[in-house]
């Protein structure tokens, strides 16, 4: 396979391609939050229940990032990549069929399944293709396509829903699965890297700054995908407003954050990478303490100011991950710590809201959220090896 040795031309169609194709495959991972008032209305379940769609979901993800960073390596990152579209194509096509709440479950495990096989390979596909000068760039231009699913999924939303009910929706996003699937098989090459798996993971987990790394990254998920998979609830349910309002609200929330994300692989060669990640958990807190603690008035402008920070780290922490890792341990290192930190900030984060606001409101949860992400944003200076 020949590396772009020049960010220009091909490496950039190429880039954007596969920008595309994290784009779709996490709209299809958070599609649910804009549409869960809808479905908890339709099966008549509490917060608590239709919140814990996201723990079967950040499940699915935390198993199948593990086992794609142990075995993608051997089986071919594009061969991955492939089964990940094509596995989310058919679960598209199925779930419309689902008329049991409880088997949304089993569809959400399995839906995160799926999206979990891709950024374990992608990264790594990443680093291979491009030169290490390049890296920050490339990565962060690439995460940008969560930034703007997480941006464009509201309104993809609202949009599909003039034409189809909330079934319908799945039926799209399997159909452009299918679209992407068949090109990205003409034109991305194989890579593979063979390693000893089992010794490789008891070697991986003795590292400190692995684990220090999960845990930072728990509370910046937590943070986004944790206060973006609730915040319709709590906006229509405690607050009051129609849902069309509150996705709009969520959608123009993280318009601004693209650019963030961006701006952020740009600039990570030339400061302090810790400092800047510091920097983001840290603004980021004061702004969920402060969302937490608002009036309905200024909901709209800390929930804005929120995603505007946090978005940037999700970008420099993939870096970290790639700078912290040799190469035969990043697909892994990836997986081990997306695994846990989506598990628990995308899965269990959302839940434990969705019972706050059951038990008590989601104020409550929202402000204690905020609180711990910033204690744990000090753990960055415990990474030795980004000095």
């Amino acid at each position: 396979m020949a590396r772009f040795e020049e960010f220009r031309g091909k490496a950039i169609v190429f880039l954007f391609f596969l920008l595309f194709v994290w784009f779709v495959s996490f709209s299809i991972r958070i599609v649910f939050s804009p549409i869960l008032p809808l479905v908890e209305d339709e099966f008549a379940v509490n917060h608590a229940k239709a919140s814990a769609i996201f723990t079967f979901l950040s499940a699915g993800y935390g198993l199948s990032v593990i086992l794609s960073g142990l075995f993608s390596g051997r089986a071919g990152y594009k061969r991955t990549i492939a089964l990940s579209l094509g596995f989310l194509s058919l679960l598209a096509f199925l779930i419309p069929a689902v008329r049991t709440f409880y088997l949304l479950y089993f569809s959400a495990f399995f839906l995160g399944f799926a999206h979990g096989m891709y950024i374990p390979s992608a990264i790594p596909l990443i680093t291979e293709y491009y030169t290490e000068k390049n890296w920050g760039k490339a990565i962060a231009i690439h995460d940008t396509g969560a930034s703007l699913a997480i941006f464009a999924t509201p309104l993809v939303v609202l949009f599909l829903l003039h034409f189809f009910p909330w079934r319908g929706i799945f039926v799209v996003y399997g159909s452009v699965f299918v679209v992407i699937l068949a090109v990205f098989c003409l034109v991305s090459s194989e890579v593979r890297i063979h390693h000893p798996g089992r010794a490789l993971f008891t070697e991986i987990v003795r590292i400190r700054s692995l684990w220090f790394m999960t845990c930072i990254w728990v509370f910046g998920a937590g943070s986004n995908l944790g206060i973006y998979s609730i915040t319709p609830l709590y906006l229509t349910k405690e607050l009051g407003l129609t849902i069309d309002y509150a996705n709009t609200i969520l959608a123009v929330s993280r318009l601004v954050s693209i650019g963030v994300a961006v701006a952020c692989g740009f600039i990570v060669d030339r400061f302090s990478l810790r400092r800047i990640m510091f920097f983001l958990l840290a603004v980021t807190s004061v702004f969920t303490v402060l969302l937490g603690l608002s009036s309905v008035r200024h909901t709209g402008v800390f929930l804005f100011f929120q995603a505007f920070f946090v978005t940037g780290f999700f970008p420099l922490g993939l870096v970290a991950i790639a700078r912290t890792f040799p190469r035969e341990m990043r697909g892994l290192a990836t997986g081990i710590i997306l695994s846990t930190s989506f598990f628990m900030g995308g899965g269990v984060m959302p839940w434990l809201l969705g019972v706050s606001g059951d038990l008590y409101s989601f104020r409550l949860g929202i402000t204690v959220l905020g609180a711990l992400t910033l204690l744990a944003s000090t753990l960055v200076f415990r990474l030795k090896e980004l000095k």
